[in-house]
């Protein structure tokens, strides 16, 4: 199949790429500029990789973009707990799902593939979320917009669209071509010992991938997936990532109400500094909600199962160390 990929020079994206291509597709990619696809694909061995130059807001580019392809993976989205990118958030990613979903269902391609994320179901209603988790009305500008973009996918396949959903939940690994948030927490998560009572589902990039080439197949109809790997708690992903490091020290894990109050005024501040804070009120109230999610669903139909925690941290901190983006102890350190 040839798959148009939107967010192809993106973490997720580029991951997906490489599995797309792995499972012998052919992929064009809509970016907005030509630039970025050696640097967020070379590392992963892809070269050569089609390109058009256009934009997920403007349904001409969308629509020029998909002529003469069978499918599309809808990966682009602005992904950012950063308070100064609201704008950019919501003038973009609800925009470019009802232009390129829209479109897509519109010239007949099967699949069309939409990457949403666990956030978009957040707060969780019952004991853990499921692919049929009702949609919800969660706090941050991200949060929402994965949410209202969710409503818009949704909304097609109610109409029997061959539309496929999938739910990651907290994505991470190596080969970061632009250190996205979640990747960037778990640098501050090795460096600090105060933590907050939480915990979040943390999933494999590159496990990610796999489901989004997995589902690649025509005539399936409407289906949705969550990946969201293992659930942890924050006090013991701090413990991890300092055993892996080599780091020592006390863990300190403190009332989420009260981190939540000192995110509100970090939001505040981060609007008049110029550097990032190492977190935000957003990313913190996900994280005190503790979502549990099942994805058993996955692994029945796709065969398709997260790997193994530790070799995910173990992998990232190795990428972070080697890219200079966290420094690792010498003496006590571990199989990194």
């Amino acid at each position: 199949m040839r798959v148009l990929v939107t967010g192809g020079t993106g973490f997720v994206g580029s991951h997906s790429v490489a599995a797309l291509l792995s499972q012998g597709h052919q992929v064009r990619l809509l970016v907005r500029s030509r630039d970025r696809v050696a640097r967020s694909l070379s590392p992963l061995g892809v070269a050569d990789v089609e390109s058009v130059v256009g934009d997920v807001t403007t349904p001409r580019s969308v629509e020029e973009a998909m002529a003469g392809c069978d499918a599309v993976l809808h990966a682009a989205a602005v992904y950012e707990f950063d308070p100064r990118a609201a704008a950019r958030i919501r003038e973009t990613n609800v925009r470019a799902a009802e232009i390129v979903l829209g479109t897509a269902v519109r010239m007949g391609l099967d699949p069309v593939v939409h990457v949403s994320s666990y956030a978009a179901l957040v707060p969780p209603q019952g004991a853990v979320l499921t692919p049929d988790s009702p949609v919800k009305q969660p706090r941050g500008t991200y949060c929402r917009s994965k949410a209202e973009s969710e409503r818009v996918a949704r909304g097609y396949q109610e109409q029997g669209a061959p539309v496929v959903i999938i739910y990651p939940g907290s994505v991470i690994g190596p080969d970061d071509p632009y250190l996205n948030d979640s990747n960037r927490n778990m640098v501050q998560f090795a460096k600090t010992g105060s933590t907050m009572r939480g915990g979040i589902p943390i999933v494999d990039v590159r496990d990610v991938a796999k489901v989004h080439a997995a589902v690649m197949e025509p005539d399936r109809g409407p289906r949705r997936y969550i990946i969201t790997g293992h659930y942890i708690a924050l006090p013991d992903l701090v413990a991890m990532l300092h055993e892996i490091t080599g780091r020592h020290g006390r863990i300190v894990a403190m009332p989420a109400g009260m981190v939540m109050a000192v995110g509100r005024v970090a939001n505040l501040v981060q609007r008049f500094v110029p550097g990032r804070l190492p977190f935000s009120y957003e990313g913190i109230w996900l994280s005190a909600l503790q979502p549990h999610c099942d994805d058993s669903s996955t692994a029945k139909e796709l065969g398709i199962t997260a790997r193994d925690l530790r070799v995910t941290l173990e992998d990232t901190v190795r990428w972070l160390a080697d890219h200079g983006h966290l420094s690792v102890a010498g003496p006590g350190r571990t199989s990194i």
